[in-house]
């Protein structure tokens, strides 16, 4: 008789067993899987990395700017450039196509964030550590001052303009009792029309015949758009103050040119806009003119002495007019146009090389009321006297620039990178538009049995 044994334990383990060796074969194909994508990711990652690392140098060195150049030199910028470098790089089983593009015309909204170390935070560090935190708060705390000033400035140009309209009618309505020669009114009233450059211009001085040509500058053409949003930097209060820092130390200006420049007077350039040296110039100059004439006939108003000497020539002018009673007319004309030919002088100063004393005093006053008159009968300003304490030119764009948009001097900013670049370093295939700061890449590869793995890097100088 045959002996019979129960089997359910074998059975029973045999069935564990068989699932044990699913479970593990399951987590070893999922790990495989796993690993198959993050390999793929990681090909990704170095190919994009790499093609990232082909930044243009050029613009790198000279203006601590990170892009692509995206049309590789050949002056076509397309997306095929940039996902061909993916492919060499590495990615070359992989489907990409790009999601967000960022221009550098999107760049200049933010451009902070890519001076020198491409990093909002560390070009504050590094403005920081070269001009001292001390002197940036000092900065700070001066840029209320500064439209304050600008203010009271537009405010007595106005006044100015009355002034002279009155002066003009009564100039015009005693002609025939006045003389034709020395008549100190007249001559005032005329040196007020004389071209500014002509006046203040110091000895020595070269002015340049630059000039470009507007309608291709980044700031006025049709420009190639990125699309979509990338990660904004995160600047802080003083980002502006760094900015135009970062402004100063990369362009030069008329009292300090940059070598292999399209424009000498670039800082005039972000400031003014306009298509020549020339009429750029004499756009700053006329600002600072204006901001030293608040200045200069906000100190006459105080000084007793030398409003004792207005009173006694309007006093002997009106005399002249057998009418008295136009006496503070003739003053208040006689304060204006002294501020002005004064003001006429510290521009002439600045342009020279030399500081100007953010207030006058008796001391550092340089025209006489007796200048004044010889000065509008000769149009030939004096030049300042040299002084220790005071501000620049260089001080007074800084100024300026504060008083700009950030967003317009940004784009002009890239005006002047682009055309420098075309033509003062000869990469005539540059075009700002055509740099790239970052991209998020839609990522498809295709595994094992047909597994379909979609992900996306995102990369952007940091």
């Amino acid at each position: 008789m045959k002996k019979m044994v129960k089997g359910e334990i074998t059975v029973f383990l045999s069935l564990v067993f068989l699932l044990l060796l699913t479970l593990v074969g399951a987590l070893l194909e999922s790990a495989s899987i796993q690993l198959a994508k993050n390999e793929r990711r990681a090909d990704a990652g170095r190919a994009v990395e790499s093609a990232f690392a082909e930044y243009q140098k050029d613009l790198l060195e000279r203006y601590g700017i990170f892009a692509i150049e995206g049309s590789y030199e050949s002056g076509t910028m397309s997306e095929e450039n940039i996902l061909n470098r993916l492919s060499f790089y590495g990615a070359e089983n992989i489907e990409t196509e790009i999601a967000p593009i960022v221009g550098s015309e999107e760049q200049a909204k933010d451009l902070i964030a890519y001076i020198k170390s491409n990093n909002s935070e560390e070009a504050v560090e590094y403005e920081k550590m070269k001009t001292g935190a001390a002197a940036i708060e000092n900065l700070t705390g001066k840029v209320s001052e500064w439209k304050e000033q600008e203010l009271k400035a537009n405010e007595y140009g106005k006044e100015n303009i009355e002034t002279s309209k009155e002066l003009d009618q009564m100039l015009e309505s005693e002609k025939e009792e006045l003389p034709a020669e020395n008549n100190p009114l007249a001559d005032i009233v005329d040196i007020q029309a004389q071209a500014l450059l002509n006046l203040v211009s110091p000895e020595g001085f070269t002015l340049s015949s630059k000039a470009v040509k507007s309608e291709e500058t980044v700031s006025n053409r049709k420009l190639r758009q990125g699309y979509g949003t990338m990660k904004e930097k995160d600047n802080g209060a003083g980002d502006t103050i760094f900015f135009n820092l970062y402004l100063i130390d990369k362009f030069g200006n008329a009292a300090n040119k940059k070598k292999n420049t399209v424009l000498d007077y670039e800082m005039e350039y972000l400031l003014g806009g306009k298509a020549s040296d020339k009429d750029n110039l004499e756009y700053v100059i006329g600002r600072i003119r204006i901001l030293r004439f608040a200045v200069n006939y906000g100190y006459l108003l105080t000084d007793k002495d030398m409003q004792m000497e207005v009173d006694t020539l309007a006093t002997t002018l009106s005399a002249v007019f057998l009418s008295p009673e136009i006496g503070p007319v003739i003053k208040h004309a006689l304060l204006l146009a002294w501020a002005y030919g004064e003001s006429l002088t510290d521009v002439k100063t600045l342009l020279a090389g030399k500081k100007v004393p953010a207030v006058k005093s008796k001391e550092s006053w340089n025209l006489t009321l007796d200048g004044l008159l010889e000065l509008a009968k000769n149009r030939s300003i004096p030049e300042g006297k040299e002084t220790e304490e005071g501000n620049s030119y260089e001080q007074y764009l800084q100024m300026m620039l504060v008083l700009k948009s950030k967003e317009e001097l940004s784009m002009r900013a890239l005006d002047l990178v682009e055309m420098n670049l075309r033509s003062g370093m000869e990469k005539t295939f540059f075009r700002a538009d055509a740099c790239v700061s970052g991209a998020d890449f839609d990522m498809t590869c295709y595994l094992r049995r047909g597994i379909r793995y979609q992900y996306h890097i995102l990369y952007q100088y940091q």
